[in-house]
């Protein structure tokens, strides 16, 4: 007797539902993500074994190999006071329009006499003709002018909290004097700590730290 045959039926999957649950996923994860806060040049940093989270409005000091300072400012509800501050008292002549113009940079990385030219061109030159903030003369270390400003506008707020959010990067191969030159301006406006901004690194097996660090798992 012959087999009977089964109907085939057709094998059509409806994923209507499914893409709608992507996409959902999809914005979600993409409005929920901390983005990486924006870096003036890139640098290659020393590495650390440290896991502490960089603060997301951070104030950051970006060292060069070739000894070139940048800042940024990345607090926005206080990026106009420190620029209006120092525009006051360096005696900039910046307008008001000129001022919103420069809250609009992304990174300060030219000398205060420079101000008003570099704010008339369209846009800003490349990072790699700038000549970076001026910190290696005592007597004209603008990074001290720029946080004597810093400290006006974050008068009200604790010296901790300030003090959290100073982030200092410099790139492997930048000389010591220069970083000795950040401190001296930091120091000169009564900021005695600050965060080294560093490269992950494992830890490695059999280190004092790999140790305490697999005690401390098993203690949980």
């Amino acid at each position: 007797m012959g087999r009977a045959k089964i109907p085939r039926k057709s094998t059509n999957i409806d994923m209507t539902a499914m893409c709608d649950v992507a996409f959902l996923l999809l914005s979600f994860f993409i409005m929920a993500t901390k983005q990486k806060p924006p870096e003036a040049v890139a640098v290659v940093a020393p590495t650390s074994v440290s896991s502490k989270v960089a603060p997301e409005k951070a104030i950051l000091v970006t060292i060069t190999k070739e000894g070139k300072c940048f800042l940024i400012l990345g607090d926005d509800t206080k990026k106009m006071d420190v620029l209006k501050d120092i525009n006051t008292s360096k005696g900039l002549g910046l307008s008001d329009a000129e001022l919103q113009k420069f809250k609009k940079l992304s990174f300060i990385g030219f000398p205060l006499g420079q101000a008003k030219s570099i704010l008339s061109m369209n846009e800003l030159p490349p990072v790699d003709r700038l000549s970076g903030i001026p910190i290696t003369d005592t007597l004209n270390n603008e990074m001290v002018d720029w946080f004597r400003s810093i400290n006006a506008a974050y008068a009200n707020s604790s010296r901790k909290d300030l003090e959290s959010m100073i982030l200092i990067k410099g790139d492997n191969a930048a000389k010591y004097p220069i970083f000795k030159d950040i401190k001296y301006a930091l120091k000169k406006n009564d900021i005695f700590k600050f965060r080294i901004v560093t490269n992950s690194e494992t830890v490695q097996p059999g280190t004092e730290l790999y140790e305490a660090n697999k005690a401390s798992l098993q203690g949980k």
